[in-house]
């Protein structure tokens, strides 16, 4: 199975530390150039980290695949559904909402990092989501306070 990977979940799931997941969910791990630069060379937390997982994960990506909704997305959101399509891939992980509709709107199966932990937790790949969700919450990432308390429900935490 291949996931390609957006820019916010993998940032947040280095937060977490929990990187490895994705290749135990899903086996293969692919970004496109646009996204390894973006998480690797700024000033994103784990940037770090991120350069070193993703090493011989990115793949250069053309654009002029069509996309219904491009205007709505960033460069990055756009050349991780252009992979998608390219690859076929099975899943697109993607947390913004612009990018989600879009990827809705072309078909396009999709998972967030919330749901990547919560399957982790499902599958017993991790004991607990709740220090997770604490990580998270003393974050500066997206998650509103209902998403957070909405995943631990899921899994009876």
């Amino acid at each position: 199975m291949i996931v390609v990977a957006d820019a916010s979940p993998l940032v947040t799931l280095a937060i977490c530390d929990c990187l490895n997941v994705l290749e135990t969910l899903f086996g293969e791990v692919r970004v496109s150039q646009t996204v390894f630069d973006e998480v690797a060379f700024g000033h994103k937390p784990g940037a770090d980290k991120l350069a070193i997982y993703l090493q011989n994960k990115f793949i250069s990506i053309n654009l002029e695949s069509y996309i219904i909704g491009a205007e709505m997305l960033d460069k990055g959101e756009l050349t991780s559904i252009a992979l998608y399509k390219h690859l076929q891939a099975d899943y697109l992980l993607i947390d913004e909402k612009a990018g989600r509709k879009v990827a809705k709107i072309n078909h396009i199966k999709i998972i967030g990092s919330l749901g990547v932990l919560i399957e982790a937790k499902r599958k017993g790949i991790i004991p607990l989501l709740k220090p997770y969700v604490e990580l998270l919450r003393q974050s500066k990432t997206h998650f509103g306070e209902d998403l957070l308390t909405y995943a631990l429900t899921a899994v009876g935490e």
